[in-house]
């Protein structure tokens, strides 16, 4: 085959360009993320320690947004408007901005209409609050584990049995992180559990009756039922609930030790 060369200039501009509808479109710029902005979110801040010279991060329970880490900036200096907002078992309407997983405090204002905690209530609130910093993942909302957390502060406010609110909190926290079960069915059987047989409760799955080589807490089926439907007036669910929920939230913690727990251990037998 004999090889025609044609002279470009001879041929129309179209035959030798793509028009501008033919021409490939260019890949567009890759713009960054914008930065999640948060305003007036319910929240408490459950810890804070030192980050720099005038800095904190503070960890906050939020309502929508579960547990976050903030960078306080200047909250340590003498006259930050923070200084004196941040605190422990305060409402607050929280502000911050950032995407990444330590963000920016832009805001917190003092929401109030809260009772203070005193003596041992103030105890029980840092108890609840490293229960929360230890078993809430980052960034994963719980919003009725929050309302529960604002009425268990409320019930400890006002001198309601600590040991009885205590329960009903650790209980709510399992039940929201997903690893409760249902202290109703026995998992041996999947029969309603009855009140006046003794069993033990396997963390990974439920109640089951009692052997006697087992070494877990034993506890009746009348208390396992009282927890389930939070009824706390039987002295024997009391003292049952207190170590079986021991054991259940030293399973869960993997290991960890609650500073907190062995001090209200050693003071109140709580």
């Amino acid at each position: 085959m004999d090889l025609i060369l044609v002279d470009p200039a001879a041929l129309p501009p179209e035959a030798v360009l793509p028009s501008a509808a033919q021409a490939p479109a260019l890949a567009p710029k890759r713009s960054r993320a914008p930065s999640l902005r948060i305003a007036h979110e319910p929240g408490f801040v459950l810890h804070s320690y030192p980050y720099k010279e005038t800095s904190l991060i503070i960890d906050v329970f939020s309502r929508t947004h579960g547990r976050v880490a903030l960078v306080a900036k200047g909250a340590k200096r003498p006259h930050s408007q923070l200084r004196g907002v941040l605190q422990t078992f305060q409402p607050l309407a929280v502000s911050w901005t950032g995407k990444a997983e330590l963000r920016t405090l832009t805001g917190a204002e003092w929401v109030g209409g809260m009772l203070p905690l005193e003596k041992s209530a103030l105890l029980c609130g840092f108890y609840l609050n490293e229960l929360l910093v230890k078993l809430l993942a980052r960034d994963d909302p719980h919003p009725a584990l929050f309302d529960h957390y604002v009425s268990t502060l409320n019930q400890l406010a006002h001198d309601e049995p600590a040991p009885i609110v205590l329960r009903k909190f650790e209980r709510a926290l399992l039940k929201e992180t997903g690893v409760a079960s249902d202290f109703s069915i026995c998992t041996a059987t999947r029969e309603p559990v009855e009140a006046d047989h003794i069993y033990v409760l396997d963390p990974e799955r439920g109640p089951r009756p009692a052997h006697p080589a087992d070494i877990w807490p034993r506890v009746s089926g009348k208390t396992l039922l009282d927890m389930e439907r939070e009824d706390y007036d039987d002295s024997t669910t009391q003292l049952q609930s207190k170590f079986l929920m021991r054991f259940l939230l030293a399973h869960h913690l993997g290991g960890a030790s609650l500073n907190t727990r062995q001090i209200l251990i050693d003071l109140t037998q709580l």
